[in-house]
């Protein structure tokens, strides 16, 4: 078994959709970013690139290659579970934190669980999604952007 740990960041942007775990979330902004700018499941890639030493998101969907320009970060991480299919490996376990103040996810949080189980073809039972806001501190307390992590385990 391996252990793999991600961690993105993107900032806010008025005008854009924001996207969290494969999910649309009805919000006043976006994230900035030359995808679609999913920063969770950007955290999930890396964790898993992680646990296969295989590198980062950005050695495998560089922001300098026009193909990635607005893709669904989705297809990304689709890409991803062909590698550890490909490396015969499975996750075992995923716990990921989204660090924002807005907006508020409680309602949110089962259908980003539940995209990611599906994304990643494994039972929801296996994910772990949770939000928690930085206490109006910093970048994060003003809303000038958001942070996930991830955590895997592969076997």
């Amino acid at each position: 078994m391996k252990i793999g740990i991600g961690y993105d960041v993107h900032r806010t942007e008025l005008g854009r959709k924001l996207f969290l775990g494969g999910v649309e979330i009805q919000s006043q902004f976006g994230l900035a970013g030359h995808s679609d700018a999913d920063v969770l499941i950007h955290a999930v890639i890396d964790a898993i690139l992680g646990a296969l030493g295989k590198g980062d998101i950005g050695e495998f969907f560089p922001d300098t290659d026009a193909k990635y320009k607005g893709i669904s970060s989705v297809i990304l991480l689709k890409e991803i579970v062909g590698l550890l299919k490909k490396e015969n490996k499975k996750i075992l376990n995923l716990d990921c934190n989204i660090i924002l103040e807005s907006p508020k996810l409680m309602q949110i949080k089962p259908l980003i669980k539940e995209s990611l189980a599906s994304i990643l073809q494994i039972d929801s039972s296996l994910v772990n999604v949770k939000a928690k806001t930085n206490e109006k501190l910093g970048y994060l307390g003003a809303s000038e952007a958001i942070e996930a992590q991830a955590v895997v385990l592969v076997g």
